[in-house]
C-alpha cells in the first residue's frame, strides 16, 4: 500500500506543477506582438510599390485596347469620348465606323480615381496622354504614367 500511495502523491504533485503561469503566457504574447508589429512596419512601403505597379499594368492594358479601337475605327477616341468609348459606343463625333465593346468596364486606379485620357495629348502632342493622378488625386508631380 505505501508504494501505491507514494505514486499517487507523485502524480498529484506533477499535476499541480504542470501548465504555464499567466505571466509566461503574457510574455510570449508580448514577444509575438513585437515581431508582428515590426514585420508590418517593414512591409508598409511594399503596398505603395504594388499600387504603382498596378497603375503601370492597367495603363498597358488600356493602351492595348486603344490600339485595337484605332485599328477597327481608324482613329482613337477623342478626349470628350474618353475611355468610356471602349465600353459603350460613343454618341458624339467622331462616331466610330466599326465599334465593338473592348472592355467590360474602365478600371479605376488603386486610389479610386479614374484614369486621365487626352487625345490629342497635352504632354505628347503626336499621341495621347493616359495617366493616373496618383495617391494625391490632383494634377502635378505625383501623376503616374504620363
Amino acid at each position: 500500500m505505501p508504494l501505491l500511495t507514494n505514486s499517487l502523491n507523485r502524480r498529484s504533485l506533477l499535476r499541480q506543477e504542470s501548465g504555464y503561469t499567466l505571466f509566461e503566457i503574457m510574455l510570449v504574447l508580448g514577444i509575438i506582438a513585437v515581431l508582428v508589429g515590426s514585420a508590418i512596419y517593414m512591409l508598409a512601403g511594399n503596398i505603395d510599390v504594388a499600387k504603382e505597379q498596378r497603375v503601370t499594368s492597367d495603363i498597358q492594358a488600356i493602351s492595348m485596347q486603344l490600339r485595337t479601337y484605332e485599328m477597327l475605327n481608324y482613329r482613337k477616341p477623342s478626349t470628350e469620348q474618353g475611355l468610356k468609348a471602349l465600353v459603350q459606343m460613343p454618341s458624339s463625333d467622331p462616331k466610330p465606323q466599326h465599334w465593338k465593346k473592348l472592355m467590360e468596364s474602365v478600371p479605376l486606379d488603386p486610389w479610386g480615381n479614374e484614369y486621365i485620357y487626352h487625345n490629342p495629348g497635352k504632354f505628347k502632342a503626336d499621341g495621347y496622354d493616359l495617366y493616373s493622378l496618383g495617391p494625391k488625386g490632383v494634377e502635378g508631380d505625383g501623376n503616374i504614367g504620363k
